[in-house]
């Protein structure tokens, strides 16, 4: 039998911290009611989480069988590859800005618009590479707002690992980490070649010091939807 499937809505909301309007994306599941309060996901790179990543189905699977609490999907999608970049990476020119776009903007237009618990345990942000890097990150700056990060294959450089050493917040946040062992020659979307498994096995070593809500997963794979795809069942699992 089928799965049945709820609907993606798509809304836009005006950034005053990035100063331009925002396209999102909400899926709201099959059994989807206001009268019920849910689980928040925001999703860096909104299209692809629901095109490639096919979240929508794999959480109607779950929440059929029981697996996970109930949950709604916020996707942000980027423009393009320039776009994403100047946003997600910690040098970008509008990667502040958009920390405090999920935060101060987009927080309180979901709490308004649907009925959500409104505590950081009831928000999870997941993004894959550069994604997942600015969901980490904003999460060690507003912890008490974000109590859920789903990484998949961050970007990891020195302002990451800086930033996680020096954070005193980790234990308000629960972390579930994958990264693939060959994921040692990644083409960026700068043209560059740069290994992301050795700086992945660091930033393990830093977070298993510092945060006991962490979960890493290695999987046999490189830098692919193919393998982040089948991934993201058992991290909601055990995060939701």
């Amino acid at each position: 039998m089928a799965i049945k499937t709820g609907v993606i809505q798509e809304k836009t909301l005006f950034s005053e911290e990035l100063g331009e309007e925002m396209e999102l994306l909400v899926y709201l599941p099959a059994s989807y009611s206001p009268l019920y309060k849910y689980h928040v996901i925001i999703a860096q790179d909104g299209h692809d989480y629901f095109r490639l990543g096919r979240i929508s189905r794999q959480i109607e699977e779950l929440i059929k069988n029981g697996e996970i609490e109930r949950c709604i999907v916020i996707g942000v999608p980027y423009k393009n590859v320039q776009e994403r970049r100047r946003t997600y990476h910690p040098e970008g020119t509008k990667f502040e800005a958009y920390k405090r776009f999920l935060a101060h903007e987009l927080v309180p237009f979901t709490d308004r618009e649907y009925p959500t618990y409104q505590v950081g345990s009831g928000r999870t942000l997941i993004g894959d590479s550069l994604g997942a890097t600015v969901s980490l990150m904003t999460a060690l700056e507003y912890p008490n707002m974000f109590g859920n990060v789903i990484m998949q294959s961050p970007y990891v450089d020195n302002h990451v690992l800086e930033k996680v050493a020096d954070a005193d917040s980790l234990q308000l946040i629960s972390i579930y980490h994958q990264i693939g062992i060959k994921e040692t020659e990644v083409k960026t979307t700068d043209d560059q070649i740069l290994d992301f498994t050795g700086p992945n096995e660091q930033l393990k070593e830093l977070l298993q010091k510092k945060n006991t809500n962490y979960h890493f997963e290695a999987f046999d794979g490189d830098h692919k939807w193919t393998y982040w795809q089948p991934l993201i069942t058992p991290a909601l699992k055990k995060m939701l």
